[in-house]
């Protein structure tokens, strides 16, 4: 296991492990070149001395590298070092699929179909480069924090053939296509399987089979028909239920043959959600039930479905599209105990008609075979002759019969006007890319076909919509005008940038720390300034990231001294700053303005807070208080909250006290005043009594 702070290739700084998986371990590292967080994955060492799983580790790698797609976690580097084998990958801030479920429940319809399109568009970039992912799970997909949804873990993709056997059941059992299990034939139909219930278990919050083992799951996908996702999603339409269920058909060519035939379907199930348009093929095998063999059921027990262990491949037996090549015994003592079965009568009818279909079907050869020759012409038109009148007619009814319809302009329509436009034409449409453009943000600024084509209905549309986003687009070098290289350095990285897109340049971005240059600036360019180049050529910058970042030591509870020795030599600056503690021993760094194992750039100021100790305070207290009329005579006392008296007297009065005292040792106390009032009855005699005041008061800080 890979600590914090480690180097691999001098290079990747591993930051934390943020995850694990059967073969492999997975951490955050900063690349100090390019100044951007990535994530590694490294070959656990339990597998890197065996050399098919070293193999495998490298296949993975190099299949994934050369996929780049916005809906794919992209693959930068691949390397070795003292024994350990390492990806370096894209590092995408957000979480998975699988927690988002678990978090939500059950997610609604448009979420599921948005999340379901993003990755269906990710397979599809794999697929036209004959990768098959084979692993497609919750888990493997990642939401970021911008809503993009991303497919990654190619771990058990391989290039796919068409007869290609796979010995390898390593992906979740719950997502495993019937074929996995039976370590059959897989293609790009078993990654629609997986999709599949992906999407089922995002409308209802669960897997369609479940189990305590994994044979016992296998099985079940197998064998067992799974409940309709409406089941647990009342309000689900129809086109999405449709399509969950054909790509879940247990039989490859029951289902969606493409991912891009999927993705035509999705796209139409958000402009129509309740239209029942989604076609299944229907069964072809009579409906009977497939039963497995025990010899398949051991293979399957053997295996452990959910094991990261390579199984070995099943000989002379391909269950490609439901077929076996090589029957079982207990298929063919099916086959003869339905022979016995037979009615003699019935047993005769079968066979006339069998002989009946075999004469038809050699006329028909023979026919065809003469008409090629010239054998039959039954007074047909000559050689070269003009065609007839009902040939004519029938073949201007075939060509018609694909209605063709001109495609509307939708340039400058928002993206919803422009897909409501093309949906009123029977067309849909697809959000190929965005592009930087001083068109409105999100407004259709391409459309491919253009407006006036004409297309079948149910064509797709691509448009380009202006966004915040770069798109490369392939040129002809050929008669292209030289434009001059504009200087850019000293620049900020954003200046450059539109400069030199704006002369018609493509850009390419390095990052190095400078001391000397302040981040965002761009250090130097190539070509230099004053080059002519083609249009669209590149020009590569080195932006600057400012000084190298330095990892802060953590100094609470040092001494003043101490702290302050360790932080310059850490190559940063301190600041000191002191205030009292009831709890910290004066002189002890309480706290620090940046915290331990925090990068920040070199010759930053760190400032410590160091303890005076215990504060020690002193309070003052002065009040008047008027008295009552007729006051004779008063006693008073201030007695503070620790009960200390800190002032009192009496006095022969008739006018104001004033209560006071300093020096005390506690923020308050009460005051206590007895005044002694004189009375005079009717008859003129005299006499006294006492009015009592008691006043709680707050002592002021000297």
């Amino acid at each position: 296991m890979l600590t914090v702070r480690t180097y691999l290739g001098d290079r990747y700084e591993i930051v934390s492990k943020i995850g694990a998986g059967g073969m492999s371990d997975v951490y955050k590292a900063k690349d100090h070149i390019l100044g951007r967080f990535v994530a590694i994955k490294v070959l656990k060492p339990e597998f890197s001395e065996d050399r098919s799983f070293v193999s495998k580790f490298r296949t993975e790698a190099q299949s994934a590298a050369g996929l780049e797609h916005p809906n794919i976690v992209n693959i930068y580097d691949v390397g070795s070092e003292e024994g350990l084998h390492y990806i370096v990958m894209e590092y995408v801030e957000g979480i998975t699929l699988k927690t988002y479920i678990e978090k939500k429940g059950q997610l609604s319809f448009k979420e599921a179909v948005s999340i379901a399109i993003q990755v269906a568009r990710g397979i599809e970039a794999a697929h036209n480069k004959q990768i098959t992912h084979r692993d497609i799970k919750p888990q493997n997909i990642i939401i970021s924090t911008e809503g993009k949804v991303k497919v990654t873990d190619f771990g058990i993709a391989r290039a796919a053939s068409s007869n290609t056997i796979s010995s390898d059941v390593m992906g979740s059992v719950h997502y495993s296509s019937p074929e996995q299990a039976r370590n059959g034939f897989v293609d790009g139909r078993s990654d629609i399987y997986s999709l599949g219930i992906v999407m089922y278990e995002m409308v209802t919050g669960r897997v369609p089979f479940d189990g305590d083992t994994t044979v016992a799951v296998a099985i079940q996908h197998l064998q067992e028909e799974m409940t309709p996702p409406s089941v647990y999603a009342k309000e689900l339409p129809i086109s999405l239920e449709k399509i969950i269920l054909k790509c879940t058909q247990k039989n490859p060519d029951r289902r969606y043959q493409t991912i891009g035939e999927l993705l035509n379907d999705l796209r139409k199930s958000l402009a129509h959600p309740d239209e029942d348009f989604v076609v299944i093929a229907p069964l072809v095998d009579n409906g009977k039930t497939k039963v497995i063999s025990e010899d398949e059921l051991k293979q399957i027990k053997d295996r452990g479905i959910s094991s990261s262990v390579e199984s070995e491949p099943v000989a002379d037996k391909s269950y490609e599209a439901g077929k076996n090549d090589m029957p079982d015994e207990e298929d063919e003592e099916d086959e003869d105990d339905d022979d016995e079965g037979l009615n003699p009568k019935m047993d005769k009818v079968v066979t006339i008609l069998g002989i009946v279909v075999a004469a038809v079907i050699l006329i028909v050869i023979i026919y065809l075979i003469g008409s090629v020759f010239g054998l039959f012409r039954f007074g047909g038109k000559q050689e070269n002759s003009e065609p007839t009148q009902t040939e004519t007619q029938t073949e201007t009814q075939t060509e018609s019969e694909e209605e063709m319809i001109p495609v509307l302009d939708v340039y400058g329509r928002t993206q919803e006007e422009a897909q409501q436009v093309l949906e009123g034409q029977g067309l849909y449409m697809f959000v190929v890319a965005e592009q930087k453009s001083d068109q409105p943000q999100g407004t259709i600024i391409e459309q491919d076909p253009v407006s006036g084509s004409m297309v079948p209905k149910g064509t797709t549309i691509n448009v380009i919509i202006a966004g915040t986003q770069d798109v490369d687009f392939t040129n002809d070098n050929e008669n292209q005008e030289n434009v001059i290289v504009q200087g850019v350095t000293g620049k900020s990285e954003q200046d450059a940038v539109s400069i030199l897109t704006n002369s018609g340049l493509k850009v390419a971005k390095n990052y190095e720390y400078s001391d000397s240059v302040a981040a965002g600036m761009v250090i130097s360019q190539s070509p230099a300034y004053g080059t002519s180049v083609t249009k669209d050529s590149t020009v590569t910058l080195v932006i600057s990231q400012g000084k190298k970042s330095v990892e802060v030591p953590p100094v609470t509870g040092m001494s003043e001294s101490k702290a302050t020795s360790k932080l310059t030599s850490a190559g940063l600056k301190v600041e000191v700053k002191k205030e009292y503690s009831d709890t910290v021993e004066a002189g002890t760094v309480i706290g620090q303005s940046v915290a331990g194992g925090k990068l920040v750039p070199a010759d930053s100021t760190i400032t410590i807070t160091i303890s005076l100790g215990v504060e020690e305070k002193s309070y003052s207290f002065s009040k008047t208080y008027n008295a009552p009329e007729d006051t004779v005579s008063v006693e008073y006392s201030l007695v503070g909250s620790d009960g200390v008296t800190y002032d009192s007297g009496a006095m022969d009065t008739s006018g104001a006290i004033t209560v006071s005292a300093s020096d005390m040792e506690c923020e308050s106390g009460t005051v206590t005043i007895t005044w002694t009032i004189e009375i005079i009855d009717d008859e003129g005699l005299s006499d006294t009594t006492t009015k009592t005041e008691s006043h709680a008061v707050k002592f002021q800080k000297q």
